[in-house]
This record gives C-alpha cells, structure tokens and sequence, in this order.
C-alpha cells in the first residue's frame, strides 16, 4: 500500500525514494510537466519542502540548478582587488617577520653560548623587566 506525502507525516514513517523515481521526478520537471516543485510533490506525494529542490541538485541538469549572480559596483571591485593585495602584503610580512625571529634567536643562541651564558632564559627575562621599566628580582608593592 502506497501512502500519500500527507498520510506518511501522520504515521510517521520515513520513506525511502529509489534513484530511479528520484531522476524520474527530476526529468518531469525538467521536461515541464510540472510548473513548480511544489506541483511536483503533491502530484507524487513526496514529503519535505527541500526534498525536491535536493534532487535537481544532485540529478538535474545545470539549467534547472540555481545560480548565484554577483553584482558589484566598480567601486566594490576595486576596493576588493585592494583588500586581496593588502592580505597578500601581509602574508608576505608574516614571513618576513618570522623568517627574522628565527635568526634572531639563532644570534642569541650564539651570543650565548659565545659569552658564556648558562640560563639564556633567564637573561631575556632580565632584559624584559629592564625594558619595560620593572626592578629586577623585585616585586612591586602597594606603599601604604
């Protein structure tokens, strides 16, 4: 026994369409037998609002699919071609940026080791307190 897509919601019952009646639908639509999906679905009884709408997509050809078009001013255009430039300048600078890091730190680990430092952590950490203005091996207090 075949329910309708109405009965189906009633019962609860989940319905499995084969390939074969999904492309059928399809190529009606497609052939203009049907003026809407929705037309579609009550003539079939298929249930769901999308069901249709997902089966164009993946069975129906490139015209029945929707396209999406994409109107922009010149202004639009330009302003993005400047936005795309200015993230490729920044990756460039991110690179750059660490591509220095890594050899600041190979200096360091020269220096270093050249001058006999034991604990290079330690030192840039002195040098840290140093320059932001903090007394070294001393914490701050509240005077009152």
């Amino acid at each position: 026994m075949t329910l309708s897509g109405e009965e189906n919601q009633m019962v609860g019952e989940v319905v499995k369409y084969s390939e074969a009646f999904k492309r059928q639908v399809v190529r009606d639509l497609e052939r203009g037998r049907f003026r809407s999906h929705s037309e579609a679905r009550e003539r079939y009884g298929i249930g769901g609002g999308g069901t249709v709408g997902v089966w164009i997509r993946k069975y129906g050809s490139e015209r029945m699919q929707k396209k999406i078009v994409r109107v922009e001013s010149p202004e639009e255009r330009d302003q993005i071609q400047a936005l795309k430039a200015r993230i490729k300048e920044l990756e460039r600078a991110v690179v750059d940026s660490k591509v220095n890091e890594a050899l600041y730190k190979a200096y360091f680990d020269v220096v270093c080791r050249e001058c006999g430092v034991t604990d290079p952590e330690g030192l840039k950490k002195n040098i840290a307190r140093k320059l932001s203005g903090e007394e070294p091996n001393t914490a701050r207090r509240k005077k009152g």
